[in-house]
C-alpha cells in the first residue's frame, strides 16, 4: 500500500539509477582489484602512511601495463595519473578513479541517449538524466539516491548532494565504511539526511533495528554471515564437497562472483559491513584497518572435513566483541558448533547474531543482496527522510549512538583456535606439540592426528581459549619449527 505522503508534490525524489555509465564491467577484463587498492590506498593517505599509498598506486600502474588497450587515449590518462610524483592526496586518487571510469566507459561504450530511449519505450515515463550536474542543480529535488558503488565518484557525487542541502539515501558499503565519518559530518553541517540501511545485509533491517528495537538493551558481542558471495561457495564445500576453486567457478557462472572476487572471498566485503555495524550496535567509529580479515581461499577439503567430524561447521563469519578494555571486530573463517542458529545460514543468505544483556540472544536472517531486498531497505530509507520532513525532524542522524573509540587489548580477546600442522610421522612429535603450547598456556581442547602417508600425518588441533598475543606466539613458534608445517589457523567458536 502507498501511503498518501508519496502524493505530495513538495518532495522530488529522484533515484540515481541512470548513471548507466557506471554499470558492471563487460569488457575483456575486470578493473574492480584497481578501486579495491585506491581505497586501500585512500586508507593510507587518511592515516598519514604515504609510504604504503606510493606502494599501491606502484603496483597499479606495473598492473596497467599488462591491460589490453592500456595506450589507448584514455588508458594514456590512466598511466599518467599513475606516475604523478610527489605526495598522493585524496583529490589525486579521485583524478585516477575518474581516469579509470574513462577508461571503462571507453572499452565498454554505453550508449545513453539509447539507453534513456528503450526505458522509455518499455514505458518507464521518468525524467531521465545522464549528467549528475542536472540533479545537483535542480532545486526542486530533495532526495537522491546513489546505487552506483565504488567510493569514487560515489564520494564526490553524494558530497555534492548534501553540500546542495539534498537528502541521500547510499547502499555503498565500500564509500561509507571508509569515508562515512567525513559525509555524515557533511549531512550534519548541512542539516540533510544520509540513510543507507542497503549497505549492511541488503534484505536484513539490521541496521535500523539495532538503532529502534535494542536501543534501550546493551549489544556485548555481533557475529555477521554478510557476505552472500562467501557463503555460497562454503555451503557449496561444506554439503557437497566441493574444492574452493570449483565453488568461485560455480559463483562465478551463477553471477554471484565477478571476474576478480577478491572483495567477497577475501573478506573485504565483510569486514566493510563490520565497519557499518560496529557504529549501529557500539557506537564505535572504528576504522576498516582495524577490522582484521582473512578470507575463504585457502580452505581446503581436508579442513572441512575435518571439521565436520568434530562437529563444527565452517563459515566465514564476521565479528565485533566488547570486552573489558573496548572492542575487537574481525572477519575470519570460522568452526561453528552445528547447533549455533548462523551454521544453518546457507547459499547466498545472510544473518546478523546479537548477544546483548536485555535480550540475550537474537538472529536477524534474510537475503544479503539482490535487486529487490536492496530496493525494499533503500525505498524504507525514503519513506523514513519522507515522514521526518514532514515532521520536522531531518535533522537527526540515522544512528545517534556514539561512544569514544576504545579498541580492546589483545590480552583481552579470547577465542578457541583450530590448528593444522603437518609434522613428521615419528615418535615425540605430540609431546613437541605440545610443550610448544603449554609454553604459551595453550592447552588442547580436542587433538586429531589424520592418517600418515608413512613419512608426515596431519596433526588437527583445537585449543581452550588463548587470547590474541597467545595466538600470534604460538604462529609465530610453529613457522620456526623446522620439523614442522602450520597448513591452516581458523577461529572455533566455543567454550
Amino acid at each position: 500500500m502507498v501511503r498518501n505522503y508519496w502524493k505530495a508534490r513538495s518532495w522530488l525524489l529522484v533515484l540515481a539509477l541512470s548513471f548507466l555509465i557506471f554499470s558492471p564491467v563487460v569488457a575483456q577484463e575486470s578493473l574492480s582489484s584497481y578501486f579495491v587498492k585506491i581505497t586501500d590506498a585512500s586508507k593510507a593517505v587518511k592515516n598519514g602512511d604515504q609510504s604504503e599509498a606510493q606502494k599501491l598506486l606502484t603496483e597499479m600502474a606495473s598492473d596497467f601495463e599488462r591491460v589490453k588497450d592500456g595506450n589507448s587515449e584514455a588508458g594514456k590518462v590512466v598511466k599518467e595519473k599513475l606516475s604523478q610524483s610527489g605526495e598522493i592526496t585524496e583529490d589525486k586518487l579521485t583524478q585516477l578513479s575518474s581516469a579509470l571510469l574513462a577508461f571503462e566507459k571507453e572499452q565498454n561504450p554505453v550508449d545513453l541517449d539509447a539507453e534513456k530511449e528503450k526505458l522509455q519505450a518499455a514505458g518507464h515515463d521518468y525524467n531521465f538524466v545522464t549528467n549528475v550536474d542536472e540533479i545537483i542543480e535542480d532545486k526542486e529535488i530533495a532526495i537522491v539516491v546513489e546505487l552506483i558503488g565504488r567510493i569514487e565518484p560515489a564520494k564526490t557525487f553524494i558530497t555534492r548532494a548534501l553540500e546542495a542541502g539534498k537528502h541521500v539515501v547510499s547502499a555503498n558499503k565500500d564509500l561509507l565504511a571508509v569515508h562515512g565519518s567525513e559525509l555524515l559530518e557533511v549531512a550534519q553541517k548541512h542539516q540533510v539526511a544520509l540513510y543507507y540501511e542497503a549497505a549492511v545485509a541488503g534484505g536484513i533491517p539490521i541496521l535500523r533495528t539495532l538503532v529502534n528495537s535494542l536501543a534501550s538493551d546493551k549489544v556485548t558481542k555481533v557475529l555477521g554471515v554478510v557476505n552472500g558471495t562467501s557463503n555460497f561457495m562454503m555451503t557449496k564445500m561444506v554439503e557437497e564437497g566441493w574444492t574452493y576453486e570449483d565453488a568461485l567457478a560455480e559463483a562465478q557462472r551463477l553471477g554471484y562472483a565477478e571476474s576478480d572476487p577478491t572483495n567477497d572471498v577475501e573478506g573485504i566485503d565483510a569486514a566493510y559491513k563490520m565497519v557499518i555495524l560496529s557504529q549501529f550496535a557500539f557506537g564505535m567509529n572504528i576504522q576498516f584497518d582495524q577490522v582484521g580479515h582473512k578470507g575463504i581461499s585457502q580452505i581446503t577439503p581436508q579442513d572441512v572435513s575435518v571439521a565436520q567430524s568434530l562437529g563444527y561447521v565452517i563459515k566465514l563469519v564476521g565479528s565485533i566483541v566488547e570486552t573489558q578494555s573496548g572492542i575487537a571486530a574481525e572477519v575470519t573463517p570460522t568452526f561453528l558448533p552445528k547447533q549455533h542458529p548462523l551454521a544453518g545460514v546457507n547459499d547466498v543468505m545472510n544473518a546478523v547474531y546479537v548477544e546483548s544483556i536485555g535480550i540475550g540472544e537474537s538472529m536477524y536472517y534474510g537475503p544479503g543482496a539482490g535487486q529487490k531486498p536492496t530496493a525494499t531497505s533503500v525505498v524504507a530509507d525514503l519513506v523514513r527522510i519522507v515522514r521526518r520532513l514532514k515532521e520536522g525532524t531531518i535533522g537527526k542522524a540515522f544512528n545517534e549512538y556514539s561512544r569514544p573509540l576504545q579498541l580492546a587489548k589483545p590480552e583481552d580477546v579470547k577465542n578457541n583456535y583450530y590448528f593444522s600442522i603437518k609434522a613428521p610421522d615419528a615418535t615425540g612429535q605430540i609431546l613437541r606439540l605440545a610443550e610448544i603450547f603449554n609454553a604459551e598456556g595453550a592447552s588442547f581442547k580436542q587433538i586429531l592426528q589424520e592418517d600418515s602417508d608413512g613419512q608426515f600425518a596431519s596433526v588437527v588441533i583445537i585449543t581452550h581459549q588463548v587470547n590474541q598475543t597467545q595466538f600470534k606466539n604460538l604462529v609465530e613458534k610453529l613457522d620456526s619449527e623446522a620439523n614442522f608445517e602450520l597448513l591452516n589457523t581458523f577461529k572455533v567458536l566455543g567454550e
